[in-house]
């Protein structure tokens, strides 16, 4: 089985565009997360309005992941973990947020649909998922919390600004070509779904019998 390979973020758009449908990375470097729709509605009315966000979101890896983040006794903030959230949630914003920012990684669990995908291959990003319930492994990456934004939010909605290394793993599952594994099975679904009815309804007859 492929062990997968290390990239550096942020990525370049070239970077992103060379990762292929079904790569498993893990990522060293600077990631931006955050985990509510609240959060994602903020950073569109804060672009629109020409305000300022607290981090730089332009050409960034910004992850659906859980987090709990506090300050320590010495006044720092600190994550306790990290754990991927279901990004299909997000999908009326991440168009959006995609464009604006040209962002180069988005991910979490469960995929964008096709319209995310269509932005994605726009601005030259990928869609990388991580193990559900993978905390453990995900935890462990944290080298650094840089930053802790927004914290009139509930944890884990703020703005998180992490350093990490070997983050994941995570599986390219939109690329930035527009193809994209969910939209794959779907669509292998459909074709399967008359056959898969024909059976049923054979089995019942037999049954019948």
């Amino acid at each position: 089985m492929d062990e997968g390979y290390t990239i550096e973020c942020p990525l370049t758009e070239d970077r992103a565009r060379k990762l292929k449908l079904g790569d498993m990375v893990y990522l060293n470097g600077e990631i931006i997360i955050t985990a509510g729709l609240s959060s994602f509605k903020r950073i569109i009315d804060f672009a629109e309005s020409g305000k300022s966000l607290p981090v730089d979101l332009n050409n960034a890896a910004l992850l659906h992941l859980v987090n709990y983040n506090r300050r320590t006794a010495e006044g720092k903030p600190e994550v306790l973990y990290l754990n991927p959230t279901t990004s299909t949630r997000f999908n009326q914003h991440m168009p959006s947020i995609i464009r604006m920012f040209r962002l180069r990684a988005v991910g979490g669990k469960g995929g964008l649909d096709m319209e995310c995908a269509r932005a994605m291959k726009e601005t030259g990003c990928v869609y990388l998922s991580f193990l559900g319930a993978g905390s453990p492994f995900l935890s462990s990456s944290i080298r650094e919390v840089i930053s802790v934004d927004w914290n009139d939010l509930v944890t884990t909605y703020r703005l998180v600004r992490l350093r990490v290394e070997g983050l994941g793993p995570a599986i390219v599952s939109i690329d930035s070509h527009g193809n994209s594994i969910y939209e794959n099975v779907r669509l292998g679904l459909e074709e399967r779904f008359p056959h898969i009815i024909d059976s049923l309804c054979a089995a019942g007859t037999k049954g019948k019998k």
